[in-house]
């Protein structure tokens, strides 16, 4: 657990390097954000999900086949169509899609995939396939650099885990800070008022102080909110997933300023025994989702915010002698929040025609980001590199 005196000695310390938190504002009298600001936050499900397990062919008998320790009896299953579904302890986003607030990506990855856990989440994080353009700076980060100069105090993204910041994250002039609790944006100590009072002739001491100031902007910002926010009927369920996704709506209500947040959910790395532990995982996600999402719609701002979860890769199609599954390749995105087409998109990877024991590859991750990019933030494509049409994801 991060101490007040730990954050505040990273937050300047730490924020010299720029894959480290850093929270230097434009000016600590900037405006608040505009109210139609679009927000995006990412899930991360780290480890490699099992798509196939988790977005069920329930109607085709080669399932049964290649799944016979981990099969999902039919009738156990969120039926989303006449062919597919969701995973038992998926009530949550079942309720989501049926809302059509969930939107599911059939089939994605990328291309000559790879299965170490390291390199295919720099090619996710970074956006660029080639390990030579691996250069710690991320898709998002290279995004939030085109924001400037911005209007609004805050940190561009902000990550809510107790490791370091994802390279995603990662810009160059953008500014992106790291948080594991409340109490990282609770500071009892004295805040100065004036931005002046931040300055120093040393540029890099100066650079530290004003880190430090924008910190405790946004700490006075979540303080004063703490105050005066209504009180929720919201009851997130009780798990690290919803815990961070809890402190995330609380930022975003305060009106931080952030348009980009990003969390974790680590844990699907399942070679063994995985019926129960994948169970759990997708409640954990499926609950902390949803209520997540119920807790914007409370407070109107669902239309301002969209959430993607991604996993590095899938897993392969037939289980192995563990009761478990291995690395693979394609599996599902999902996209959900108040604006989102809510639906199906692309048919879900054949289980015949598989590519080597895997299942095949139908949409690029990129166009997935592009589509982000430009339907939702409103930026251009080019800091991924590809101009690929959009999906079909947003309504309007």
């Amino acid at each position: 657990m991060q101490t007040r005196r730990r954050f505040i000695e990273q937050s300047a310390l730490l924020s010299l390097t720029p894959w480290i938190p850093n929270f230097i504002p434009q000016s600590l009298g900037a405006t608040a954000p505009s109210a139609d600001d679009r927000i995006l936050v990412v899930i991360q499900m780290d480890g490699g999900n099992d798509g196939l397990n988790t977005v069920i062919p329930f109607a085709d008998a080669k399932y049964a086949e290649v799944r016979k320790e981990l099969r999902i009896p039919e009738r156990e299953i969120h039926k989303l169509s006449d062919e597919i579904g969701l995973h038992p302890s998926m009530k949550g986003m079942s309720d989501l899609f049926e809302e059509g607030r969930v939107s599911i990506i059939q089939g994605v990855g990328f291309p000559n995939p790879n299965r170490s856990h390291f390199e295919s989440m720099a090619i996710w994080q970074h956006a660029r396939l080639e390990t030579a353009q691996h250069d710690s700076i991320g898709w998002l980060g290279r995004t939030a650099d085109t924001w400037y100069p911005k209007s609004a105090s805050g940190p561009d993204a902000v990550y809510v885990g107790s490791d370091s910041i994802p390279v995603a994250l990662r810009g160059r002039r953008s500014e992106a800070i790291s948080l594991f609790e409340e109490s990282d944006l609770l500071l009892d100590v004295d805040i100065p008022k004036d931005s002046k009072q931040v300055q120093n002739s040393d540029e890099v001491t100066s650079y530290i102080q004003r880190s430090l100031a924008t910190s405790f902007e946004s700490a006075r910002r979540f303080a004063e909110n703490k105050i005066i926010e209504s009180s929720s009927p919201i009851q997130y369920p009780v798990s690290e997933l919803a815990k961070k996704l809890h402190l995330i709506s609380r930022m975003i209500r305060s009106g931080s300023g952030s348009r980009v947040y990003y969390v974790s959910q680590p844990g699907y790395d399942t070679h063994s025994s995985q019926l129960v532990a994948h169970q759990q995982l997708l409640r954990e996600f499926s609950q902390g989702l949803k209520a997540f999402l119920d807790d914007l719609k409370f407070a109107k701002l669902d239309q301002q915010v969209a959430v993607m979860a991604f996993s590095e890769f899938g897993r392969r199609v037939q289980e192995n002698g563990s009761a478990g599954t291995d690395h693979g390749v394609a599996g599902p995105m999902i996209l959900a929040g108040g604006t989102v087409r809510g639906g199906i998109v692309g048919a879900h990877p054949s289980l015949t025609d598989q590519d080597g024991g895997d299942l095949k590859v139908s949409v690029d991750f990129r166009q997935v980001y592009a589509t982000v990019l430009r339907k939702w933030l409103g930026v251009t494509s080019d800091v991924i590199g590809t101009n690929s049409d959009c999906l079909n994801l947003f309504a309007g």
